[in-house]
């Protein structure tokens, strides 16, 4: 890998901002519901009617079955980014306003700065994550063989992302994207999984214990799991973020403020908000 000086780096949920439940929701349906329930109860003793304590019952499991569908994990909330990202129309920068939020399609290609993926030492490209998961037991103790429940953690994770090029495919303009240093970016990027250890492992292999002890980590047999993603060079990605001319120059940079979503009701979700550039591998 090439000098990261003005490579970004990132957490696991590094770019964004996601409030699935509003708390004005929770202040507001909270007093309902108990207001409800005496209501509906109230109708059966004095009227001898369940008709209406069920259907209240009815009503609260769905809006229930709702929020709890938003406060999943990250898994639930990155689709709806992905569903953002893909329905976000694509825009015409003959006619893009400086300052305007534009969203770009087309091959990449890399700056001064190019990246190599972790593991698998994949070169040129303009993202790259490696992300290791392990197995263990509530409370991250040692893995035990006889606890029936465990739970996957994320144990290590690096994530790079570079100032790139993308050319326009419906103008023809090639735009540099500002995504390395000092930039916030959001990659939509799905990692593929590259080793999954069982538990009748008892040697790691060379290459999997070269890179855990590169980064410090315990080459000690265990469950785990290691996943890498990234975007090659030449590979067709897609671009949300503020446009910026500069002469001859057109530039893609992170938007100032938070992006909405808004809510999106195909998929039962409310508002996502971002934080920054929204970069991810374009459909064929």
């Amino acid at each position: 890998m090439n000098d990261l000086s003005n490579v970004a780096v990132r957490d696991p949920n590094f770019g964004s901002c996601c409030k699935p439940i509003p708390r004005l929701a929770l202040c507001v349906l909270i007093p309902l519901f108990f207001l409800g329930f005496a209501f509906s109860t109230f109708i059966i003793v004095v009227v001898h009617n369940a008709f209406f304590f069920f259907s209240f019952l009815l009503l609260s499991s769905f809006v229930f079955a709702f929020l709890l569908w938003n406060a999943l994990s990250w898994g639930h909330r990155r689709a709806a980014l992905r569903f953002f990202l893909h329905s976000f129309p694509e825009s015409d920068l003959t006619i893009a306003r400086d300052g305007q939020l534009v969203k770009i399609t087309g091959p990449v290609s890399c700056g001064n700065i190019s990246l190599e993926s972790s593991y698998e030492k994949v070169s040129r490209c303009i993202y790259t994550s490696t992300l290791l998961y392990e197995y263990k037991g509530f409370g991250l103790r040692d893995l035990d063989a006889n606890e029936a429940c465990f739970l996957w953690k994320l144990a290590y994770s690096e994530r790079f992302c570079t100032d790139f090029y993308i050319c326009d495919r419906k103008s023809g303009v090639r735009v540099f994207v500002k995504a390395g240093s000092g930039c916030r970016a959001l990659p939509l990027v799905m990692e593929s999984r590259l080793i999954n250890t069982t538990r009748g492992n008892k040697v790691l292999s060379p290459d999997l214990r070269k890179w855990l002890g590169d980064r410090n980590l315990s080459a000690e047999p265990r469950l785990m799991r290691l996943e890498e993603g990234y975007i090659k060079e030449g590979s067709s990605a897609t671009v949300i973020g503020m446009l910026r001319r500069d002469n001859d120059i057109v530039m893609l940079v992170q938007p100032p403020e938070l992006i909405s979503t808004g809510c999106i009701w195909q998929r039962l979700l409310l508002s996502v908000d971002f934080d920054g550039l929204v970069i991810g591998l374009s459909r064929p």
